[in-house]
């Protein structure tokens, strides 16, 4: 006679991803997209027309305050084109971030009654975003080739393939502070309350509704190219748009800003899942 003992212990490793597992839930992953995408626009009278609608209607909202009151310039960029491509962009980023900041309170009910793991409810927030995201740019892509074929832009054609780079690492920025944030906020609720706020104000301080080109030579241009977000977005813009801010140094450090961003992002979500069915 033999006798057989199963041990199941906790997770103990701080910086452990388990993406074999996660791999082994990828079904999981597709439901929980599909799931989330369909109750995003669900009762709505317009449904999934909102995916175009809500970076149009914002682009024609900056046009008139930025472009046509304000006179800000868009470096000879068409000015719909401009803000639609900025918008689409931040859209993308501050989405995935809000919606990862709720991920242990909004998922509560489900992470009390079975096991699975968390990471793959992050994951999906990423993948809904990004389908959304692709669909901007079906819009985005057609106003290109028009005002490209017109003259009035040129886009960077050799760096093409830089750009599921740039976006990795903006959904990656976006799911490492969402989650840290998530992490928090299972006891401290305030911080839910001033993230919408915060988001507004961070946008106003990353190249979205105007060029950093504008900033060049005054104090605020070191400022907001610190911020590591205006970096991916103006190399975006500067490849699809063929005008923008590209500096080494500030890429670097938002690559960097990334990484360390991802590597707390794990400790915090790996603790705090262990515990946290009971503060929430």
């Amino acid at each position: 006679m033999q006798s057989y003992h199963v041990h199941i212990e906790p997770k103990t490793e701080g910086f452990s991803l388990n993406l074999r597992e996660v791999w082994q839930y990828r079904d999981l992953i597709i439901l929980l997209t599909k799931k989330a995408f369909t109750l995003k626009y669900k009762q709505t009278m317009l449904g999934p027309a909102w995916i175009l609608l809500n970076p149009l209607l914002s682009s024609f909202a900056y046009l008139f305050i930025f472009g046509i009151i304000a006179g800000m310039s868009t470096d000879g960029v068409p000015q719909v084109l401009f803000y639609l491509t900025g918008t689409a962009l931040w859209t993308l980023f501050s989405s995935t971030l809000t919606e990862n900041a709720q991920t242990f309170i909004a998922n509560s009910y489900m992470f009390g009654k079975v096991y699975f793991p968390r990471l793959t409810v992050s994951i999906s927030y990423v993948l809904v975003n990004l389908i959304i995201f692709g669909i901007q740019m079906f819009m985005v892509a057609a106003l290109l080739v028009f005002f490209t074929v017109q003259g009035f832009i040129a886009p960077r054609w050799e760096l093409l393939i830089a750009i599921p780079f740039v976006l990795l690492q903006l959904c990656i920025l976006a799911m490492s502070l969402g989650i840290i944030l998530s992490s928090i906020t299972t006891k401290y609720r305030d911080l839910q309350i001033l993230v919408s706020f915060g988001m507004t104000l961070w946008m106003y301080a990353t190249p979205v509704v105007y060029p950093a080109s504008q900033l060049v030579g005054t104090p605020l241009h070191t400022a907001v190219m610190l911020n590591p977000v205006s970096s991916p977005i103006e190399l975006l813009r500067y490849i699809l748009l063929g005008t923008g801010t590209v500096e080494p140094l500030f890429v670097a450090i938002s690559i960097a800003f990334t990484f360390v961003c991802a590597l707390i992002g794990v400790v915090l979500f790996n603790h705090v899942e262990k515990t946290f069915i009971d503060t929430v």
